[in-house]
């Protein structure tokens, strides 16, 4: 065949497929081919230029800021959120909240057992933006943090894990015991009741992972649910260098994790634990939190980001 002709007749292949929408089967079939010879002509028409493919992209969405995330802390994937004023951190909860369900919507599998995290506004609004999932899958959500505390919070935290489960039809699994006991002999005494023994047990089998990412000082709600250190205790874990948590771990601002008598107190799955997850979450944003994302990150304590454009530009400028 010579060159011109099989330029035109690549060519027209490209055209019936680009511009006609035909399948590769109905075009090998109209014009006497094989579909392997309708497949070899459209990639050869992209490499030589008779078609180019260009994706345009919409006001609000930041595909190549996703990807730089992705490329340079080693992650899954990174969901960025268009959010115009970066110190309206409520407005910015509400967003990244809203992209995080339809994320975990997409995502879920049968048979997927889902861990989330308690006392995190940003999983509350995560939780009220998720449409119901009607058929039964065979999945389970299991709290992996204690959400026992105050009356008056413990509702939110409980909420997480019931409604959730209500949304994805499936079995929810509670972790009654405080996210924070007083001694390690608390801890002890939780950890021999059968029904905290019924969510650890759990934790090596989740396959994804729903969890905040808390700055130092702790958040309104986490406050208020009586989960919380001590001043002299928070003191003492900015001393070792301490910038963030996931579960209540803390983690300096190179992700690694910065120990202190507290750990011996905290009943939720551990850092190494989440680790090991298939699809561990992180879900934050918002200036207050900039430094324990990115210790986050560094520490590679999770392979999935939903997070704001504001943190995200930051975030691709800073040493890996």
């Amino acid at each position: 065949m010579a060159q011109i002709d099989e330029i035109r007749l690549m060519t027209r292949i490209a055209r019936m497929y680009y511009e006609k929408d035909l399948a590769q089967s109905d075009i090998a079939r109209q014009l006497g081919l094989s579909q392997a010879t309708i497949s070899r002509f459209l990639k050869k028409a992209k490499t030589d230029g008779v078609v180019r493919i260009s994706v345009r992209t919409p006001k609000g969405i930041y595909s190549q800021l996703e990807e730089q995330l992705v490329d340079k802390f080693e992650l899954i994937d990174a969901i960025v959120v268009d959010s115009p004023d970066k110190d309206d951190e409520n407005n910015i909860l509400r967003d990244i909240g809203s992209a995080a369900a339809y994320y975990l919507e997409t995502l879920i599998k049968p048979n997927d057992i889902i861990g989330i995290s308690s006392w995190s506004s940003t999983l509350l609004a995560l939780v009220d933006a998720m449409p119901s999932i009607n058929a039964k899958r065979n999945n389970k959500i299991v709290q992996i943090l204690g959400g026992v505390g105050n009356p008056a919070a413990e509702a939110h935290a409980n909420r997480l894990t019931s409604r959730l489960a209500d949304l994805v039809n499936c079995e929810g699994i509670f972790l009654p015991a405080p996210g924070i006991v007083g001694s390690h002999q608390t801890l002890k005494l939780f950890y021999e009741d059968e029904y905290v023994n019924k969510a650890i047990n759990l934790f090596e089998k989740i396959s994804i992972a729903l969890v905040g990412i808390g700055a130092l000082y702790p958040s309104k709600l986490l406050t208020e649910s009586g989960n919380i250190f001590s001043a002299a205790e928070i003191q003492e874990l900015q001393n070792n260098g301490a910038v963030g948590d996931i579960l209540l771990h803390f983690f300096d601002i190179n992700g690694n994790p910065v120990k202190s008598s507290l750990d011996n107190r905290v009943i939720s799955m551990k850092l190494e634990e989440l680790q090991k997850v298939e699809r561990s979450i992180g879900i934050a944003g918002g200036q207050r939190k900039f430094d324990a994302i990115l210790g986050a990150l560094r520490g590679r304590w999770i392979k999935i980001l939903i997070t704001d454009i504001h943190s995200a530009q930051k975030l691709v400028e800073q040493p890996k």
